[in-house]
Protein backbone atom coordinates (compact mmCIF):
# COMPACT_ATOMS: atom_id res chain seq x y z
CA UNK A 1 0.00 0.00 0.00
CA UNK A 2 1.54 3.28 -1.14
CA UNK A 3 0.97 6.06 1.40
CA UNK A 4 0.43 9.30 -0.49
CA UNK A 5 0.45 12.95 0.50
CA UNK A 6 -1.40 15.51 -1.57
CA UNK A 7 -0.08 19.05 -1.93
CA UNK A 8 -2.91 21.40 -2.86
CA UNK A 9 -6.58 20.98 -2.01
CA UNK A 10 -8.05 22.92 -4.91
CA UNK A 11 -10.11 21.49 -7.76
CA UNK A 12 -7.39 19.28 -9.27
CA UNK A 13 -6.25 18.25 -5.80
CA UNK A 14 -9.76 17.03 -5.06
CA UNK A 15 -9.70 15.03 -8.29
CA UNK A 16 -6.50 13.27 -7.24
CA UNK A 17 -7.76 12.73 -3.70
CA UNK A 18 -10.76 10.90 -5.07
CA UNK A 19 -8.56 8.84 -7.39
CA UNK A 20 -6.18 7.84 -4.57
CA UNK A 21 -9.05 6.95 -2.23
CA UNK A 22 -10.59 4.67 -4.86
CA UNK A 23 -7.34 2.87 -5.72
CA UNK A 24 -6.78 -0.53 -4.03
CA UNK A 25 -3.00 -0.02 -3.79
CA UNK A 26 -2.95 3.55 -2.48
CA UNK A 27 -3.88 5.37 0.72
CA UNK A 28 -4.27 9.10 1.16
CA UNK A 29 -2.58 9.89 4.47
CA UNK A 30 -1.96 13.64 4.35
CA UNK A 31 -3.42 16.70 2.60
CA UNK A 32 -1.33 19.87 2.79
CA UNK A 33 -2.50 23.32 1.72
CA UNK A 34 -1.62 26.79 3.05
CA UNK A 35 -5.37 27.29 3.43
CA UNK A 36 -6.01 24.89 6.28
CA UNK A 37 -9.80 24.86 5.88
CA UNK A 38 -9.40 23.52 2.33
CA UNK A 39 -6.95 20.85 3.46
CA UNK A 40 -9.21 19.80 6.32
CA UNK A 41 -12.26 19.49 4.08
CA UNK A 42 -10.50 17.16 1.62
CA UNK A 43 -8.71 15.21 4.34
CA UNK A 44 -11.93 14.64 6.29
CA UNK A 45 -13.65 13.25 3.21
CA UNK A 46 -11.04 10.50 2.86
CA UNK A 47 -9.81 9.85 6.40
CA UNK A 48 -6.47 11.63 6.02
CA UNK A 49 -4.58 14.14 8.16
CA UNK A 50 -4.54 17.82 7.22
CA UNK A 51 -1.80 20.42 7.47
CA UNK A 52 -1.13 23.97 6.37
CA UNK A 53 2.64 23.27 6.41
CA UNK A 54 3.46 22.03 2.91
CA UNK A 55 7.15 21.58 3.69
CA UNK A 56 6.28 19.04 6.39
CA UNK A 57 5.13 16.65 3.67
CA UNK A 58 8.72 16.03 2.62
CA UNK A 59 9.91 15.06 6.10
CA UNK A 60 6.91 13.00 7.17
CA UNK A 61 7.91 9.36 7.73
CA UNK A 62 4.37 8.19 7.02
CA UNK A 63 4.48 9.59 3.46
CA UNK A 64 5.89 7.31 0.74
CA UNK A 65 5.08 9.49 -2.29
CA UNK A 66 3.68 12.90 -3.16
CA UNK A 67 1.11 14.20 -5.65
CA UNK A 68 1.83 17.84 -6.44
CA UNK A 69 -1.27 19.93 -7.19
CA UNK A 70 0.09 23.28 -6.07
CA UNK A 71 -0.03 26.39 -8.28
CA UNK A 72 2.25 26.11 -11.31
CA UNK A 73 4.97 28.50 -10.01
CA UNK A 74 5.49 26.07 -7.10
CA UNK A 75 5.83 22.92 -9.20
CA UNK A 76 9.60 23.20 -9.61
CA UNK A 77 10.42 23.81 -5.92
CA UNK A 78 8.04 21.05 -4.85
CA UNK A 79 9.51 18.55 -7.36
CA UNK A 80 12.98 19.43 -6.08
CA UNK A 81 11.94 19.11 -2.42
CA UNK A 82 10.42 15.68 -3.09
CA UNK A 83 13.58 14.56 -4.90
CA UNK A 84 15.82 15.73 -2.05
CA UNK A 85 13.59 13.85 0.39
CA UNK A 86 13.75 10.70 -1.74
CA UNK A 87 9.99 10.67 -2.26
CA UNK A 88 8.56 9.86 -5.72
CA UNK A 89 6.34 12.63 -7.08
CA UNK A 90 3.45 12.83 -9.51
CA UNK A 91 3.24 16.48 -10.58
CA UNK A 92 0.33 18.12 -12.33
CA UNK A 93 0.91 19.94 -15.61
CA UNK A 94 2.61 22.13 -16.65
CA UNK A 95 5.99 21.25 -15.19
CA UNK A 96 6.87 24.96 -14.91
CA UNK A 97 5.84 28.40 -16.11
CA UNK A 98 8.80 28.72 -18.50
CA UNK A 99 11.51 26.57 -20.07
CA UNK A 100 14.28 28.38 -18.19
CA UNK A 101 12.86 27.08 -14.90
CA UNK A 102 12.99 23.51 -16.22
CA UNK A 103 16.63 23.96 -17.21
CA UNK A 104 17.42 25.11 -13.67
CA UNK A 105 15.47 22.14 -12.29
CA UNK A 106 17.54 19.71 -14.35
CA UNK A 107 20.73 21.17 -12.92
CA UNK A 108 19.40 21.02 -9.36
CA UNK A 109 18.32 17.39 -9.77
CA UNK A 110 21.79 16.24 -10.82
CA UNK A 111 22.86 13.32 -8.66
CA UNK A 112 19.50 12.90 -6.92
CA UNK A 113 18.10 10.17 -9.22
CA UNK A 114 14.48 11.32 -8.69
CA UNK A 115 11.29 9.49 -9.63
CA UNK A 116 9.01 12.12 -11.16
CA UNK A 117 5.91 11.60 -13.29
CA UNK A 118 4.05 14.38 -15.12
CA UNK A 119 0.25 14.46 -14.96
CA UNK A 120 -0.62 14.09 -18.63
CA UNK A 121 -3.56 11.87 -17.78
CA UNK A 122 -5.02 11.78 -21.29
CA UNK A 123 -2.34 9.33 -22.37
CA UNK A 124 -4.17 6.90 -20.09
CA UNK A 125 -7.69 7.52 -21.41
CA UNK A 126 -8.89 4.09 -22.63
CA UNK A 127 -10.08 5.39 -26.03
CA UNK A 128 -7.01 7.51 -26.77
CA UNK A 129 -4.68 4.78 -25.51
CA UNK A 130 -6.38 2.20 -27.73
CA UNK A 131 -6.00 4.41 -30.80
CA UNK A 132 -2.33 5.00 -29.96
CA UNK A 133 -1.71 1.26 -29.58
CA UNK A 134 -3.51 0.54 -32.85
CA UNK A 135 -1.46 3.20 -34.65
CA UNK A 136 1.74 1.71 -33.22
CA UNK A 137 0.61 -1.71 -34.45
CA UNK A 138 0.17 -0.36 -38.00
CA UNK A 139 -3.62 -0.46 -38.11
CA UNK A 140 -3.85 2.75 -40.16
CA UNK A 141 -0.54 2.37 -41.97
CA UNK A 142 1.66 5.44 -41.75
CA UNK A 143 0.08 8.09 -39.53
CA UNK A 144 -0.16 11.26 -41.62
CA UNK A 145 -2.63 13.49 -39.80
CA UNK A 146 -3.71 13.68 -36.18
CA UNK A 147 -6.73 15.81 -35.26
CA UNK A 148 -7.36 16.77 -31.63
CA UNK A 149 -10.46 18.68 -30.53
CA UNK A 150 -10.64 19.88 -26.92
CA UNK A 151 -13.27 22.37 -25.80
CA UNK A 152 -14.27 23.16 -22.23
CA UNK A 153 -17.92 23.63 -21.23
CA UNK A 154 -17.11 27.09 -19.81
CA UNK A 155 -14.11 29.23 -19.07
CA UNK A 156 -12.44 29.11 -15.65
CA UNK A 157 -12.59 32.20 -13.42
CA UNK A 158 -10.60 35.20 -14.62
CA UNK A 159 -8.55 35.04 -11.44
CA UNK A 160 -7.40 31.57 -12.42
CA UNK A 161 -6.63 32.55 -16.02
CA UNK A 162 -4.43 35.39 -14.73
CA UNK A 163 -2.07 33.00 -12.91
CA UNK A 164 -2.41 29.89 -15.09
CA UNK A 165 0.12 30.77 -17.79
CA UNK A 166 -2.60 31.21 -20.39
CA UNK A 167 -4.51 28.86 -22.63
CA UNK A 168 -1.44 27.28 -24.24
CA UNK A 169 0.31 26.33 -20.98
CA UNK A 170 -2.81 25.52 -19.00
CA UNK A 171 -5.28 23.96 -21.45
CA UNK A 172 -3.54 23.10 -24.72
CA UNK A 173 -0.58 21.61 -22.84
CA UNK A 174 -2.49 18.30 -22.67
CA UNK A 175 -2.95 18.35 -26.44
CA UNK A 176 0.70 19.19 -27.07
CA UNK A 177 1.63 16.10 -25.08
CA UNK A 178 -0.94 14.03 -26.96
CA UNK A 179 0.50 15.19 -30.30
CA UNK A 180 4.01 14.17 -29.17
CA UNK A 181 2.63 10.85 -27.90
CA UNK A 182 1.57 10.05 -31.45
CA UNK A 183 4.05 11.97 -33.62
CA UNK A 184 7.21 12.23 -31.56
CA UNK A 185 9.27 15.41 -31.64
CA UNK A 186 7.74 18.44 -33.36
CA UNK A 187 9.84 20.71 -35.59
CA UNK A 188 7.38 23.48 -36.57
CA UNK A 189 4.47 25.20 -34.82
CA UNK A 190 1.91 27.64 -36.15
CA UNK A 191 -1.01 28.98 -34.14
CA UNK A 192 -3.95 31.33 -34.51
CA UNK A 193 -5.48 32.81 -31.38
CA UNK A 194 -9.08 33.98 -31.10
CA UNK A 195 -10.65 36.61 -28.85
CA UNK A 196 -14.34 35.99 -29.40
CA UNK A 197 -15.75 35.89 -25.86
CA UNK A 198 -16.40 39.46 -24.62
CA UNK A 199 -16.44 38.21 -21.02
CA UNK A 200 -12.74 37.29 -21.36
CA UNK A 201 -11.64 40.28 -23.42
CA UNK A 202 -9.71 41.89 -20.57
CA UNK A 203 -7.72 38.78 -19.58
CA UNK A 204 -4.96 39.30 -22.15
CA UNK A 205 -5.36 35.64 -23.10
CA UNK A 206 -7.01 33.86 -26.01
CA UNK A 207 -10.34 32.10 -25.56
CA UNK A 208 -9.87 29.85 -28.60
CA UNK A 209 -6.87 28.59 -30.57
CA UNK A 210 -6.16 26.56 -33.68
CA UNK A 211 -2.67 25.07 -33.89
CA UNK A 212 -0.78 23.07 -36.51
CA UNK A 213 2.24 20.98 -35.53
CA UNK A 214 4.63 19.27 -37.97
CA UNK A 215 7.15 16.54 -37.19
CA UNK A 216 10.42 15.85 -39.02
CA UNK A 217 8.69 13.46 -41.47
CA UNK A 218 6.13 16.08 -42.46
CA UNK A 219 3.26 14.43 -40.57
CA UNK A 220 0.90 16.84 -38.84
CA UNK A 221 -1.31 17.37 -35.83
CA UNK A 222 -4.10 19.92 -35.75
CA UNK A 223 -5.39 21.08 -32.36
CA UNK A 224 -8.64 23.00 -31.88
CA UNK A 225 -9.37 24.49 -28.44
CA UNK A 226 -12.11 26.69 -27.05
CA UNK A 227 -12.84 28.00 -23.57
CA UNK A 228 -16.56 27.38 -24.10
CA UNK A 229 -18.78 24.71 -25.65
CA UNK A 230 -22.56 24.83 -25.37
CA UNK A 231 -22.92 21.07 -25.84
CA UNK A 232 -20.55 20.12 -23.00
CA UNK A 233 -17.00 18.83 -22.62
CA UNK A 234 -15.95 18.22 -26.25
CA UNK A 235 -13.06 15.74 -26.40
CA UNK A 236 -12.38 14.00 -29.72
CA UNK A 237 -9.43 12.55 -31.59
CA UNK A 238 -8.83 11.25 -35.11
CA UNK A 239 -5.77 9.41 -36.39
CA UNK A 240 -5.63 9.32 -40.20
CA UNK A 241 -3.13 7.18 -42.07
CA UNK A 242 -2.34 5.52 -45.38
CA UNK A 243 -4.54 2.49 -44.63
CA UNK A 244 -7.45 4.09 -42.80
CA UNK A 245 -8.46 6.14 -39.79
CA UNK A 246 -9.34 5.70 -36.14
CA UNK A 247 -11.80 7.91 -34.26
CA UNK A 248 -12.46 8.58 -30.56
CA UNK A 249 -15.81 10.28 -30.03
CA UNK A 250 -17.30 12.09 -27.06
CA UNK A 251 -18.47 10.17 -24.02
CA UNK A 252 -22.08 10.38 -22.83
CA UNK A 253 -23.77 9.12 -19.65
CA UNK A 254 -25.69 6.46 -21.61
CA UNK A 255 -25.84 5.04 -25.13
CA UNK A 256 -29.60 5.66 -25.39
CA UNK A 257 -30.94 7.39 -28.50
CA UNK A 258 -34.38 9.00 -28.73
CA UNK A 259 -36.41 9.58 -31.89
CA UNK A 260 -39.68 11.48 -32.23
CA UNK A 261 -41.50 13.51 -34.85
CA UNK A 262 -39.30 16.50 -33.89
CA UNK A 263 -35.91 14.81 -33.30
CA UNK A 264 -34.11 11.79 -34.72
CA UNK A 265 -31.38 9.89 -32.87
CA UNK A 266 -31.21 12.43 -30.05
CA UNK A 267 -28.67 11.44 -27.38
CA UNK A 268 -27.64 12.52 -23.90
CA UNK A 269 -25.37 15.59 -23.69
CA UNK A 270 -21.62 15.08 -23.46
CA UNK A 271 -20.24 14.60 -19.98
CA UNK A 272 -19.86 18.11 -18.59
CA UNK A 273 -16.84 17.83 -16.26
CA UNK A 274 -13.28 16.62 -16.80
CA UNK A 275 -13.38 14.32 -13.76
CA UNK A 276 -16.30 12.39 -15.21
CA UNK A 277 -14.80 12.26 -18.69
CA UNK A 278 -11.33 11.24 -17.54
CA UNK A 279 -12.04 9.34 -14.34
CA UNK A 280 -10.67 6.10 -15.80
CA UNK A 281 -7.62 7.97 -17.09
CA UNK A 282 -6.78 9.37 -13.65
CA UNK A 283 -7.05 5.88 -12.16
CA UNK A 284 -4.79 4.38 -14.85
CA UNK A 285 -2.32 7.24 -14.43
CA UNK A 286 -2.09 6.52 -10.71
CA UNK A 287 -1.62 2.82 -11.44
CA UNK A 288 1.36 3.65 -13.69
CA UNK A 289 2.85 5.83 -10.95
CA UNK A 290 2.48 3.07 -8.36
CA UNK A 291 3.79 0.39 -10.74
CA UNK A 292 6.87 2.44 -11.63
CA UNK A 293 7.70 2.89 -7.94
CA UNK A 294 7.07 -0.78 -7.13
CA UNK A 295 9.09 -2.03 -10.10
CA UNK A 296 11.92 0.45 -9.62
CA UNK A 297 11.66 2.02 -13.07
CA UNK A 298 11.07 5.45 -14.55
CA UNK A 299 7.42 6.44 -14.93
CA UNK A 300 6.12 7.84 -18.19
CA UNK A 301 5.41 10.65 -18.98
CA UNK A 302 8.30 12.29 -17.15
CA UNK A 303 9.98 15.68 -16.70
CA UNK A 304 11.37 15.63 -20.24
CA UNK A 305 7.88 15.08 -21.65
CA UNK A 306 6.72 18.02 -19.56
CA UNK A 307 9.60 20.14 -20.83
CA UNK A 308 8.85 19.26 -24.46
CA UNK A 309 5.16 20.11 -24.11
CA UNK A 310 6.09 23.41 -22.44
CA UNK A 311 8.40 24.29 -25.35
CA UNK A 312 5.50 23.70 -27.74
CA UNK A 313 3.26 25.92 -25.61
CA UNK A 314 5.82 28.72 -25.74
CA UNK A 315 6.26 28.28 -29.49
CA UNK A 316 2.49 28.38 -30.04
CA UNK A 317 2.20 31.55 -27.96
CA UNK A 318 4.95 33.16 -30.03
CA UNK A 319 3.30 32.09 -33.28
CA UNK A 320 -0.14 33.35 -32.24
CA UNK A 321 1.29 36.72 -31.16
CA UNK A 322 3.53 37.24 -34.21
CA UNK A 323 1.66 35.42 -36.97
CA UNK A 324 4.87 33.53 -37.84
CA UNK A 325 5.65 29.82 -38.03
CA UNK A 326 8.03 28.93 -35.18
CA UNK A 327 10.64 26.30 -35.94
CA UNK A 328 12.19 24.16 -33.21
CA UNK A 329 15.56 22.43 -33.10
Amino acid sequence: MLRIALIGAGRIGQVHARSVAAHPEAQLVLVADPFLDNAQAVAAAYGARASDDVDAVFTDDEVDAVIICSPTPLHVPHILAAARAGKPALCEKPVAMETAAVENLRADLEGLDPVVMLGFNRRFDPSFRHIHDQVEAGAVGTLEQLTIISRDPAAPPKEYIAVSGGIFKDMTIHDFDMARYFLGDIVAVSAVGQNLDPELADTGDFDGVIITLINAEGHSATITNSRHCASGYDQRLEAFGTKGALFAENVRPTTVRYSTAEHTNAEDPYLDFFLQRYEAAYSAELSEFIAAITEGRRPSPDIEDGAAALRLAEAAEESARTGQVVRLN
